[in-house]
């Protein structure tokens, strides 16, 4: 396809028709023709209409003629080829350099401070977000992926001037390959140097810029896909976050003049109570504004406080780690973590959000979301598109439909790999497993809803919509756990069938008694709880199970129990998998699955194998850092040029590949999202908030 592409390009229509198209349709293309092949018999004087605006003059037939030249030049392939391969063996460079209108901008902006002129801000500068580039050169086999984004970005945003050097060797050589291809032999000196001007002409008017474009273009594909692979792998490893089970938790989305959005969630994400405390306006830290804080704390016994990371995040987490130190919560025993709130404001006005929270102002609605992402990440994020969650690399930039098939590919493996509780999942989290879509997932809901909580899988059977193709898919990441589903849940009330009149031969008695049951209704029957599916264990291999645990001789109600892990093992260390596999007429990694489902303790979260949330009681501040200082942290951002990290002081620092020795990485080629991490302060520039990292250890 590249190469269809590349052949392609010359050819591609612009908004206007080029200078040869119009020279064509004045019917000069037989006389460029033959300047090509036999020059010495042209004259262009027969050519000449003076009525006619392109064909007036000498000149004019002679200038519409050369466009023409050029253009058979610029489309031929052959020429093509050896351009390209010139450009193969040479150092192409990718410069950029401030614009002109910056640099304008700029110098006027200090003549006035320096005249003592105030200056009214319009929009905040941020073309110091691009120093780096104002005087900047690579070759395009060495530019990185985020250097060509940033790039992109800065000239989009008219602060940069970008272009590609080719060197003036790959245009000589050119022109020699040309001289011997597109000049006939025995030409007079007038016709050499015509299509000697056409040849040059063809080379700076139509084939540097069509290279320089091409190797743009490919550039920006190589770095878009880089980028995209490391939000994926970010997003993977933010989605598994362990989630904070059993907590009641309170969600602070921080604020100025708005005032600081509180929300109180219960262990299950219910919502308890909501408010709004105004911690850092005129009356900052105010008893009555600080008392709703504590008061909601102590009434809804809750220790774990969700701080998002947003406007005012530093703030209010200053006046936390104050209250904490000064014991002002006790007796509870209250420590914070910063949340990320990327996202939480989109979420909070959109219609799932209003159909979830309808009485609840979109303000509360965010507080709402941050507690719920530190008690299942999982569960809350997946109702956010996740372009719009920070962990990526100039994802903002890179095309919608490539960012949203490759992370909502990540985001279905998660939901997979981790597995739901059908019990207590949303439609957004629903819709995410292997065979549901939004309608099949909405009639699950509505089926729970009407029905009461599932029983178990086979439940899944009568739901609208959902054959047994999907049931296949499906069944197997979905849950029925014994906390969510009890006996007290009501499930559908059977219906008392009306009495029907007696009559004096009692046949429509008899009728009404032959009624035929639905399959709903036969379902609905079957609502013993199963066992197996608490765990990962796929229905269709529910009978191999149940042979499995006759040979081991222990029964469904000891998985996970200690007994029945001691058993297999006891088992496996006289048979291998494969021989066992073999023995039950299955397949080993089926096998593998169903030992591996034995053992886990009921309500297993997968999750839990990777780095919990840091929780923090106290806090620092960037300007209480010093050279040398040895700090622990969490990777909060990965990208390819380093790691970003939360080492508590309201900026991440930076650890620059070049300060990642591999002896330190523990067997691991690149630090991951949410590694934790001890880290030695290398630079500290404070007035930009850039922190330089290297690292010591990964814990």
């Amino acid at each position: 396809m590249d190469d269809v592409d590349y052949l392609y390009a010359p050819f591609k229509t612009g908004s206007k028709r080029s200078l040869a198209e119009r020279a064509r349709e004045l019917g000069l293309e037989p006389t460029a023709m033959k300047v090509l092949q036999k020059p010495n018999d042209v004259n262009f004087y027969t050519c000449i209409q003076a009525s006619k605006e392109g064909l007036s003059s000498m000149a004019e037939v002679e200038t519409g003629v050369k466009h023409i030249i050029a253009d058979i030049i610029a489309k031929d392939k052959a020429t093509m080829d050896k351009v390209r391969d010139l450009c193969k063996n040479t150092w192409i460079k990718l410069e950029s350099t401030k614009s002109k209108k910056q640099s304008k901008k700029t110098e006027a902006t200090k003549a006035l401070k320096k005249e003592g002129v105030k200056i009214k801000v319009e929009k905040q500068d941020t073309s110091y977000k691009y120093e780096n580039y104002f005087d900047f050169s690579v070759g395009i086999k060495n530019a990185m992926p985020h250097q060509v984004l940033a790039i992109n970005r800065g000239e989009k945003q008219k602060v940069l001037s970008v272009k590609v050097n080719i060197p003036d060797w790959v245009k000589n050589n050119y022109i020699k390959y040309c001289e011997r291809k597109w000049i006939p032999l025995y030409s007079n000196d007038y016709f050499r140097k015509l299509i000697m001007d056409c040849v040059e002409d063809a080379y700076t008017r139509l084939i540097h810029p069509l290279m320089c474009r091409h190797f743009r273009s490919e550039l920006t594909k190589v770095a878009e896909k880089a980028s995209i692979e490391v939000f994926a792998t970010n997003l993977k490893r933010l989605l598994l976050t362990p989630p904070v089970r059993g907590k009641v938790v309170m969600g602070v989305d921080p604020g100025f003049r708005n005032g600081c959005k509180i929300a109180v969630t219960s262990a299950t994400g219910q919502i308890l109570a909501t408010d709004v405390a105004f911690l850092h306006t005129g009356q900052t830290n105010s008893d009555h504004e600080v008392n709703k804080v504590r008061n909601l704390l102590l009434n809804n016994s809750c220790e774990t406080v969700a701080i998002g990371n947003g406007t005012a995040c530093r703030e209010t987490e200053a006046v936390f780690s104050d209250l904490i130190q000064r014991r002002y919560f006790a007796p509870l025993n209250v420590m914070y973590c910063i949340v990320s709130e990327d996202g939480a404001s989109i979420y909070s006005v959109s219609d799932e959000a209003k159909k979830e929270m309808p009485d609840l102002d979109p303000n509360l609605r965010g507080a709402v979301s941050i507690a719920r992402r530190l008690q299942d990440p999982l569960v809350e994020l997946v109702k956010i598109e996740p372009k719009h969650i920070g962990v990526g690399m100039y994802q903002h930039d890179i095309p919608e439909s490539q960012l949203k098939t490759s992370l909502d590919g990540v985001t279905e493996d998660c939901v997979s790999f981790v597995g739901i509780d059908l019990n207590f999942c949303t439609v957004s989290l629903l819709r995410k497993v292997a065979g549901m879509n939004a309608t099949r997932a909405k009639n699950v809901i509505q089926y729970r809803e009407k029905n009461g909580s599932f029983k178990n899988r086979e439940q899944l059977k009568a739901v609208k919509g959902l054959g047994p193709k999907t049931y296949e898919q499906c069944a197997g990441f979905v849950r029925i756990m014994p906390i969510t589903c009890n006996s007290l849940d009501a499930c559908k009330q059977e219906t008392v069938p009306e009495e029907v009149p007696a009559t004096s031969t009692g046949k429509r008695k008899a009728a009404a008694g032959k009624t035929r049951k639905t399959k709903k209704q036969k379902l609905d029957e079957n609502v013993d709880p199963n066992p197996l599916d608490m765990t990962c264990i796929h229905p269709e291999s529910y009978g191999v199970t149940h042979q499995l645990l006759n040979r081991l001789k222990c029964s469904v109600a000891e998985i996970g129990h200690s007994d029945m892990i001691n058993t297999i093992k006891c088992t496996l260390s006289g048979c291998s998998v494969e021989w066992l596999a073999g023995e039950l007429g299955t397949g080993v990694p089926t096998l593998q699955l169903i030992l591996d489902g034995l053992q886990q303790p009921i309500g297993h979260d997968i999750r839990e194998e990777f780095e919990k949330p840091l929780f923090r009681r106290g806090m620092t501040s960037i300007n209480d850092l010093r050279l040398g200082t040895v700090l622990t942290g969490r990777v909060a951002n990965t990208t390819h040029f380093g790691a970003f990290v939360d080492i508590g002081v309201g900026r991440h620092g930076l650890i620059h590949t070049s300060n990642m020795k591999k002896e330190r990485m523990k067997g691991k080629k690149t630090l991951e999202l949410g590694d934790k991490v001890e880290v030695k302060v290398l630079s500290i520039e404070a007035a930009r908030g850039r922190i330089g990292l290297e690292l010591i250890a990964v814990n």
